[in-house]
């Protein structure tokens, strides 16, 4: 048998190698392909990922804002009250100081304040020392310090209150500070009359650019005031024992405001 008779296939022995190479063809087709699917599904998804959290559109907004007062007056004063006791020792200092501060308690609720309005905020120990540039430092004694918070819900009591710091002896009172105890009803009124000014506005706004409002964007507030008044401190200007007379003290008024800002959609 001749090599032509072992590789007759009616083609001869191009018919191996002809699917040979249709075989290779496909495949290369097919890896063309793939390549091509992959890198379309990757832009795709770049590009999702670019719009993630965009709107389709821009949206059309006006922002307007407004301001809402109310004058309201004080209704409770508070004040700090405390004494400053010096001695050789610790114990000698305390003493002092108890018996000035167990005085002040006590006149505190005869005046009506109540327990529940009286708060001890500080009671602090300090050691006092001399300098001299023969000795250095030298002990000479201890400081105790001890404060309370007070309530006045009376106002009328409020100079009654300030008088007792000279009677009783107690050397330090902090500044008096009016403010309201509840004052959520006259911020919902400062609300009101925000809101009344931003709905004012954007219906000026929205008629002179020729638009009309079709939903809301956004929606903020925030309280411009209403916070505490505050007297002068009269810390350290309060001489020990004695009748003192009253100071006059007088709560006048204050404002509670309310900032509200609206971005609209417009069309």
């Amino acid at each position: 048998m001749s090599i032509n008779d072992k590789c007759d296939c009616g083609g001869g022995c191009k018919c191996g190698g002809f699917g040979r190479k249709i075989i290779i063809t496909l495949v290369g087709i097919l890896l063309v392909y793939v390549i091509v699917l992959v890198g379309s599904m990757v832009r795709n998804n770049l590009q999702k990922f670019n719009f993630i959290g965009k709107a389709d559109r821009m949206e059309r907004t006006i922002t307007v804002q407004g301001l809402g007062k109310v004058t309201a007056k004080p209704d409770i004063a508070v004040t700090t009250m405390g004494m400053i006791a010096n001695a050789a020792t610790v114990a000698e200092a305390q003493q002092k100081n108890t018996d000035t501060m167990n005085k002040l308690i006590e006149k505190l609720k005869a005046l009506g304040i109540d327990s529940k309005d009286i708060q001890t905020t500080n009671y602090n120990i300090y050691p006092q020392y001399n300098y001299t540039q023969d000795k250095g430092q030298e002990l000479r004694g201890y400081e105790v310090n001890q404060s309370v918070t007070v309530k006045i819900r009376d106002l009328s009591k409020a100079n009654n209150v300030l008088a007792l710091a000279g009677e009783v002896g107690a050397n330090s009172v902090g500044g008096l500070q009016f403010t309201i105890d509840d004052d959520d009803v006259y911020k919902a009124e400062a609300r009101r009359l925000a809101l009344q000014e931003v709905a004012e506005k954007s219906k000026a706004l929205t008629s002179m650019l020729g638009v009309r409002v079709v939903g809301i964007v956004a929606y903020s507030e925030y309280d411009g005031g209403g916070g505490p008044i505050y007297m002068k401190s009269m810390a350290g200007e309060i001489g020990g024992g004695g009748s003192v007379p009253a100071p006059t003290i007088e709560s006048g008024s204050m404002d509670v405001t309310m900032n509200v800002s609206l971005t609209l959609e417009i069309e």
